[in-house]
C-alpha cells in the first residue's frame, strides 16, 4: 500500500479513534495547552499557551502536505472525548522506515491502556498496510515514563546521542533511541501488545 499523506486515514477499535489532525481541533486541545504544561517539560517544541499550540498546529498539517509527517488526533471512546495527538514522521517509502512518535495525552487518559491501543493501531497500519520494515521512537533521556512506556509495548533500545536537543526548559538533553523492527513485530511484539491490552480490559 502507498501511503499518500494527503488521503484522510482513520484508525480504530472499540476504545479508540485516531483521524487525521484538523485545524478544527484547536479548541479541543487547547485545554490541555493551557491547563497541562507539564506534559511538554522533556520537549521544546511542545504547546504550551494558544499561540504555541497554533503553531504546532500548522506545522504539523504543514509537514502532512509536504509528505513527511501524519498527524493524528486521539478520540477516546469511551469518554467521548479527544485526549491528545500522535504522528508518523520522517516518513520514506523508499527505505520503507519510519518514526512514530509526537505522542501526548491529557492526564485524565494517562496510564488507562490509550497509549497502548493508539500504538498497536499504528504499528498494525506501519507494518501490516505500508509494508515498513522499521518504526523508530525517540524521547529526552529523562523522560522516564515516556522511556517506560515505549519498552513495555515492545521497543529495543538502540543507544542514547549526546547533547541532541533541548528540553522544555531550553537546556540541552540526551536523546535516547529506540525502534520496532518488522519481524520483530509478527515475531513477538504483536501478540504482547494484544495480551497487554486484553489484560488491561479485565482490569
Amino acid at each position: 500500500m502507498h501511503f499518500d499523506t494527503k488521503e484522510n486515514y482513520s484508525l480504530e477499535n472499540e476504545s479508540v479513534l485516531l483521524r487525521p489532525l484538523e485545524l478544527s481541533d484547536m479548541d479541543a486541545l487547547l485545554e490541555y495547552s493551557l491547563n497541562e504544561p507539564e506534559l511538554w517539560k522533556y520537549n521544546i517544541n511542545g504547546p504550551v499557551g494558544k499561540t504555541a499550540l497554533e503553531t504546532y498546529i500548522a506545522t504539523a498539517l504543514k509537514q502532512r502536505k509536504e509528505g513527511t509527517a501524519y498527524p493524528f488526533v486521539v478520540l477516546d471512546k469511551v469518554k467521548k472525548k479527544i485526549a491528545g495527538s500522535t504522528r508518523f514522521y520522517e516518513i520514506s517509502m523508499d527505505l520503507k522506515r519510519l518514526e512514530l512518535g509526537y505522542t501526548w495525552y491529557g492526564k485524565q487518559f494517562q496510564a488507562t491502556g490509550l497509549n497502548k491501543n493508539c500504538k498497536f493501531l499504528m504499528l498494525e497500519f506501519a507494518f501490516e498496510k505500508l509494508d515498513m520494515i522499521r518504526v523508530g521512537f525517540g524521547a529526552n533521556n529523562k523522560n522516564e515514563r515516556s522511556i517506560a512506556a515505549m519498552k513495555s509495548i515492545g521497543c529495543t533500545v538502540e543507544g542514547v546521542l549526546r547533547q541532541y536537543g533541548r528540553d522544555g526548559a531550553g537546556q540541552v538533553m540526551d536523546a535516547i533511541r529506540l525502534s520496532i523492527l518488522r519481524e520483530e513485530w509478527f515475531n513477538r511484539v504483536k501478540k504482547n501488545l494484544q495480551e497487554q491490552i486484553q489484560r488491561h480490559k479485565k482490569a
